[in-house]
């Protein structure tokens, strides 16, 4: 009886443990939430974007921004990355009618750092060629899981704001100038304690100029740092890997009590009571 009773509370501590791990990571906030959505269930964004890293438009994760633009300008959004988010980058290109173009087109994405460091793309479909009946084009850029601190000699990326630059890089010159449409969207995923790392940044990388727009307005030059994430930037400091090694311990700790109990019983000779 005494071993089913110590079996019984094992299984309801790591039932509890668990449990409180599943509740912290369902009542954890998503970045790329957002209250404010779009009649096609994507949250509005802004309708320009900016034509240097000073002049970004910021986005935050979950929204869909548009840009009237003209084929050739080189086009950019910043938007807010923090540790332990997997970020992938979509965008569209609707192109003029095939009657007013005279040849293909090759368009490229790109994403950067705060540091204006160019960060790999994992996968996706980072540039794509346009034939001259095509109506539209797109790509994506899937980047690496951001870490909350790292060498600096890494190319890591890292916490803080990330530009992303959309542009043509393979078209005839009697295309260029003509009216193009993109749309741009960045979501994200966590990915939880199975990338968590000891350490983490005092400040987000958020160096530079951004502009900040909201839809329909011309927006205004402001610090990027006022595109942040809706919960604030972590730091990393916390990640459902502490409720796991919680969870490790308190199991551990169980299982060398009931090793101690069958030890103890199988050291007393059959038939004698125990003392006291």
């Amino acid at each position: 009886m005494r071993t089913v009773r110590i079996l019984t509370a094992a299984a309801l501590a790591a039932g509890g443990v668990l449990g409180m791990a599943g509740s912290a990571l369902a009542d954890t906030p998503s970045a790329g939430a957002s209250t404010s959505a779009s009649p096609g269930g994507k949250a509005s964004g802004p309708t320009e974007a900016g034509t240097a890293f000073r002049t970004a438009t910021a986005i935050r994760p979950g929204q869909r921004a548009t840009a009237e633009a003209s084929t050739g300008d080189y086009l950019y959004w910043v938007v807010p990355l923090d540790s332990g988010q997997r970020a992938t980058v979509k965008a569209t290109v609707k192109l003029p009618p095939a009657a007013n173009r005279h040849s293909a087109s090759t368009w490229q994405l790109d994403v950067y750092d705060g540091l204006r460091r160019r960060q790999a793309c994992t996968y996706g479909t980072q540039q794509a060629a346009a034939a001259k009946e095509t109506a539209s084009v797109e790509l994506s850029c899937t980047l690496r899981t951001v870490r909350p601190g790292a060498e600096p000699w890494a190319n890591d990326p890292l916490p803080g704001s990330y530009y992303v630059r959309l542009t043509v890089v393979g078209v005839a010159e009697e295309d260029l100038g003509l009216p193009v449409r993109a749309e741009v969207e960045t979501s994200t995923r966590d990915t939880g304690g199975a990338f968590a790392v000891d350490g983490a940044l005092a400040k987000p990388l958020v160096p530079g100029i951004g502009k900040t727009a909201q839809a329909g307005t011309g927006g205004s030059d402001r610090p990027a740092a006022a595109a942040e994430p809706a919960d604030g930037w972590s730091g990393g400091r916390w990640s459902d890997r502490w409720i796991w090694t919680a969870a490790g311990g308190v199991l551990g700790a169980l299982a060398g009590i009931f090793g101690y109990s069958l030890t103890r019983g199988r050291g007393r000779p059959s038939g004698v009571p125990p003392r006291g």
